[in-house]
């Protein structure tokens, strides 16, 4: 295996280990920590360089930022639409999937935003049929958000 490859694949054993940590958390607390989220965030968009400049490549670099910038924005714009809906940390944590789909590819980028709320809803219909849930009931999205990430890396 070229040294490449076992890089990546380290770093996404290591982003996995983060991701599970902000699942165990956010179900608890419902809460995604900025002491998690925006060093993950910042790792990532210097391994992201660095890859950029090794493979002088920078088509991947400019997708993440797209991505970056594309579920992000689109996080922030629901943030704003509906203060109870969306969090803070979900708006930064889709920007670190952003980046990291995006760098994967444009369709992993959109499988992995789209089954975030494919799952989500999904899991939402489940506890209102077994009335574990109202429509009132807060719910964490990070997981969700997570596993269409996971979904999305394994479609690249």
């Amino acid at each position: 295996m070229e040294p490449r490859t076992v890089l990546i694949v380290l770093v996404h054993l290591v982003l996995l280990v983060v991701a599970v940590r902000l699942v165990v958390i956010d179900v608890r607390t419902h809460r995604l920590p900025d002491r998690v989220v925006l060093p993950t965030l910042a790792v990532l968009l210097v391994l992201i360089a660095i890859d950029a400049l090794v493979t002088a490549d920078t088509a991947p670099l400019l997708r993440a930022g797209g991505g970056l910038l594309v579920l992000g924005g689109f996080y922030a714009a629901l943030r704003l639409l509906s203060r109870d809906g969306m969090g803070g940390g979900d708006v930064k944590l889709a920007a670190a999937i952003g980046l990291l789909l995006g760098w994967h590819g444009w369709q992993p980028l959109a499988v992995g935003a789209a089954s975030a709320f494919v799952l989500g809803a999904v899991h939402a219909a489940v506890l209102l049929l077994l009335r574990r849930a109202d429509r009132h009931t807060r719910i964490a999205f990070g997981p969700w958000m997570i596993a269409g990430a996971v979904l999305g890396v394994l479609v690249a």
